[in-house]
């Protein structure tokens, strides 16, 4: 039964990934059919994530009232909405209001799915579970790019997610008893044992009640932040830099910004069997590396297969940094406390999601989109040191709490 649970919850990552991809695929093209300016995909943007951090923020109290199934299967049925209304909408008015919904369909199902797997599971199945959310980013662009490139409109690319997101829908409903049987087993598992201290204890008892106290918290939130933004803004803007300043015809760009998130598809699933032997911290640290060299690939005047390549190198660096951040989230700030900071860290993730995309359209829209790489790059840096800066603490912390355990020894 555990594993066919999994498969539920890796098909549910499924439709959370869809939709993270499609509107920057089909912006050059829906832009030009409603004659809107480049930096309205960012509003867009802007709303949906908007609506994913207020579901975030209330996640807890939202998974407490209704159960990790149900909210899943009315955040699946949201989101198909959404995109059939996607698919229908005669203004950009329209989109901005279905852009509401979509948003808000991801955001408690999101941190609901990632605290439960990141305090149940292994760091392997955070993995292959954020493998999935990346099967569905892949297909979404290669969906989009098909029915672009067949002759079809945009319209018909929205149609076809919405249909698979309807049959994600129809087999979510038909296991929301097993989805209350297994929140049944947990609860009477988590009576019979407590809980194993956390790997970050917590320093005061005061401080266990405000998990925003908690030393380092706001450190990985400032990761959270640019790491999402960054992701985001590749898969936002790419295919508007490689068609206006690289000249590529629109669907060989779509293509493009597809091996992208395979990269990241594929690079979550061989990590899943990389985290058996290496620590989370290290794959985080090898990621973000990985993704600073393809950003630079992106910035030198380079022929367009270097570009092709700095794109993938970029998927497969963010490939282990986010499942591993999330999956560090108990050990380091405590299980009493997990599924408060996941909400604040899905949260912030989507703040970086709202936020740095648009920054990018207004700046662009002010100068070119050549700008594109130098905000990557800058994004990626500035994770990369939010990152190094909180492993700093946490290792001080540890290297604390060893002298205090020796002394009680003693």
């Amino acid at each position: 039964m555990a594993t066919f649970f999994l498969v539920i919850i890796y098909l549910a990552f499924i439709s959370l990934g869809l939709p993270d991809s499609l509107l920057g695929v089909a912006w050059p093209v829906m832009s030009a059919e409603y004659g809107a300016p480049l930096e309205t995909a960012g509003w867009l943007f802007m709303t949906i994530a908007a609506g994913t951090i207020v579901s975030s923020l209330v996640s807890g109290i939202v998974l407490k009232r209704f159960g990790t199934g149900q909210v899943t299967f009315v955040s699946c049925l949201l989101t198909a909405g959404s995109l059939l209304g996607f698919h229908f909408a005669p203004s950009v008015v329209w989109l901005v209001i279905f852009a509401i919904p979509l948003g808000i369909g991801a955001g408690s199902v999101d941190a609901g799915l990632n605290n439960y797997v990141a305090t149940h599971y292994k760091a392997h199945h955070m993995s292959w579970l954020h493998c999935f959310w990346g099967v569905g980013a892949t297909l979404g662009p290669i969906i989009m790019a098909q029915s672009i490139s067949g002759g079809n409109s945009w319209r018909s690319g929205y149609l076809a997610i919405a249909g698979i997101q309807f049959a994600l829908v129809i087999i979510l409903f038909f296991t929301l008893p097993l989805w209350n049987k297994i929140a049944k087993n947990s609860a009477a598992a988590s009576s019979e044992k407590k809980d194993e201290p956390a790997a970050a204890l917590l320093e005061e008892d005061a401080i266990q009640t405000k998990p925003l106290r908690i030393k380092g918290v706001k450190l990985a939130l400032v990761s959270f932040l640019f790491y999402c933004g960054a992701e985001a803004t590749i898969g936002l803007w790419g295919s508007s830099f490689l068609v206006n300043v690289k000249e590529l015809p629109v669907d060989v760009a779509a293509k493009w910004v597809s091996l992208y998130y395979a990269g990241i598809t594929i690079g979550r699933f061989i990590t899943g069997f990389i985290t058996l032997k290496v620590r989370n911290r290290t794959l985080i640290r090898v990621g973000q590396v990985t993704a600073l060299l393809g950003t630079a690939l992106l910035l030198l005047p380079l022929p367009s297969g270097f570009l092709l390549a700095g794109f993938i190198m970029v998927g497969l660096g963010f490939a282990p940094i986010f499942p591993c951040m999330l999956h560090e989230t108990p050990a380091r700030f405590g299980k009493e406390h997990s599924q408060t900071i996941m909400g604040f860290q899905m949260a912030m993730a989507y703040t970086g999601s709202m936020s740095m995309p648009p920054l990018l359209g207004f700046f662009a829209s002010h100068t070119s989109i050549g700008i594109f790489p130098f905000f990557i790059a800058f994004f990626v840096a500035a994770m990369f040191l939010g990152s190094e800066k909180l492993n700093g603490l946490l290792k001080k912390r540890r290297s604390v709490q060893g002298e205090h355990s020796n002394s009680m020894t003693l």
